[in-house]
């Protein structure tokens, strides 16, 4: 059923015979269908089933444990992702353009969209190259020239990057990322051309690979690979807790092991290497089992009884005869590979499959980081001061401004007079109250919300300590109830005048 050795057994049960006689070619050809149709229940749909159960089991203790999504609707999950990926942003400032001419020029080329696909397109092409190094000396040759040449290319990239942005290149860590493959390959090469006899190729080669990090670049534009990367990050927690229970249940089985197993000889599995005499042999052994290789290697030679004891073990006689049990090896072996192959194993594709699917899921939600990411850089190009308000005046530019799913397009002046956002003084509107509103507007305002809102707007003021809360005067509704009162009365007054 773990699909170790299955074909040998079927081969020699096909070319069986009766008791004492002779293996035939192929005589009893009928086990085939035997054997297959064993593969196919016992081992395609069984164990799969089991796993199976194991996976439903480990999400549903999973969920009773943290409470999750216990009281919210499908509509108010959705409304909630979004408003705690909103919580944790804040306003940035946005980086100043240079005063200086040249240093304008080359902040310009920078910060268009074009420069960044310039640079991918080149990462990628590096990449081809790189894949098509062998050991003719006529492609070495012209291969080199073209590591030289893009070699410069990410130099000049980064020395135009920090012209542009002077300082503020090192706020990102994706620009210290981009620098420090660029020096490594720098350094790589001046090591191969200059020190090639006093340096190790191993040396070299370590340096050559810092290339290959330049394609880890386009993770920041890869939705589908964030997403990826986002669901084994989310796992290493709990990978980490069940590696602790395999290797607790490994360190068991290991010193079960030694005990029992020590005598057995070297053969089948059993060597130098792989036996039960130590404890890191031991390891090794229940290492392997884990995996499901080798397993009945390692049981043969205790199936064998007596014979199997390891003759350079200095034992006695009734020693040597009682060093293996039949029922306890099947009982060990059977019982581990249950619990650490199909059981602990199957704990960390359980998590694997569950955190990609909430991160596959937060990746299809109607709102992503990336929508408020470039909500916020927008937002900066209106309040370049990072003062997390803006003047109700530019609402409505600010609102064709964005980027879908968030922008609202001209004429929109009703759509947010209806938001009813409030005003603080000095017509002045907040950010949170406006993306709180955008984001309401996009998911349709579902279920009861009032409770979120409250828990994202304290969340929110926390990773923002400098604001000081304002109350607001008015909102964007009762303003306009107000402009209209004032001229209906400034119209019923005109025509009291004009009676007179």
């Amino acid at each position: 059923a773990t699909f170790k050795g299955w074909m040998d057994i079927m081969y020699a049960a096909v070319d069986s015979r009766e008791v004492c006689e002779q293996p035939q070619f192929e005589v009893f050809f009928s086990m085939y269908t035997y054997f297959v149709i064993f593969i196919i229940f016992g081992s395609f749909f069984m164990l799969n089933l089991f796993i199976g159960v194991v996976i439903s089991n480990f999400n549903q203790q999973r969920k009773k444990i943290s409470g999750k999504d216990l009281f919210l609707t499908e509509e108010q999950k959705k409304y909630y992702n979004a408003l705690k990926k909103l919580g944790s942003k804040k306003p940035q400032r946005p980086i100043p353009r240079p005063q200086n001419v040249f240093q304008g020029f080359l902040f310009d080329m920078v910060s268009h969209k074009a420069f960044d696909i310039t640079v991918v397109t080149l990462i990628c092409l590096n990449m081809v190259i790189m894949m098509a190094e062998n050991n003719q000396e006529s492609v070495k040759i012209v291969l080199n020239q073209i590591n030289y040449f893009f070699v410069a290319v990410f130099t000049a990239e980064c020395i135009i990057k920090i012209l542009a942005l002077r300082h503020y290149f090192f706020t990102s860590g994706w620009n210290i990322f981009d620098l420090a493959v660029v020096v490594i390959s720098l350094v790589g090469l001046g090591l191969s051309e200059g020190f090639k006899k006093f340096i190790s190729p191993t040396l070299l080669r370590i340096c050559r690979l810092a290339r290959i990090g330049r394609i880890l670049r386009l993770i920041r534009r890869a939705r589908g690979i964030r997403t990826l990367l986002f669901a084994l990050l989310m796992s290493l927690p709990a990978l980490f807790n069940i590696g602790l229970l395999l290797f607790l249940v490994m360190f068991i089985y290991a010193i079960v092991g030694m005990t029992n197993f020590a005598c057995l000889g070297w053969e089948g599995g059993i060597d130098n290497l792989f036996n039960f005499q130590t404890f890191d042999g031991s390891m090794l052994c229940l290492f392997q089992i884990t995996t499901s290789a080798g397993w009945d290697g390692l049981l043969v030679p205790l199936l064998k009884g007596p014979s199997s004891c390891a003759p350079n073990l200095d034992l006695k006689q009734e020693q040597r005869k009682n060093c293996t049990n039949k029922g306890i090896g099947i009982l060990f072996f059977v019982s581990y590979v249950i619990i650490s192959f199909l059981i602990v194993v199957n704990m960390y594709i359980a998590v694997i499959l569950e955190n990609f699917s909430v991160a596959t899921e937060e990746s299809t939600d109607p709102l992503c980081e990336d929508d408020f990411d470039m909500f916020y850089e927008t937002w900066g190009k209106f309040d370049p001061q990072a003062t997390q308000f803006i003047e109700y005046s530019a609402l409505s530019d600010f609102a064709d401004a964005l980027a879908e799913p968030l922008r609202i397009p001209k004429p929109n002046k009703i759509q947010l007079i209806t938001m009813d956002l409030p005003i603080v003084s000095g017509d002045k509107i907040h950010c949170l109250d406006i993306l709180l509103a955008f984001t309401k507007r996009v998911l349709r305002e579902y279920g009861n919300l009032e409770g979120l809102d409250l828990h994202i707007e304290e969340k929110f003021i926390a990773s923002n300590p400098t604001k000081v809360p304002i109350k607001p005067i008015t909102t964007t509704l009762k303003r306009k109830q107000e402009e209209v009162s004032a001229l209906i009365i400034q119209r019923a007054f005109r025509r009291h005048l004009v009676q007179r």
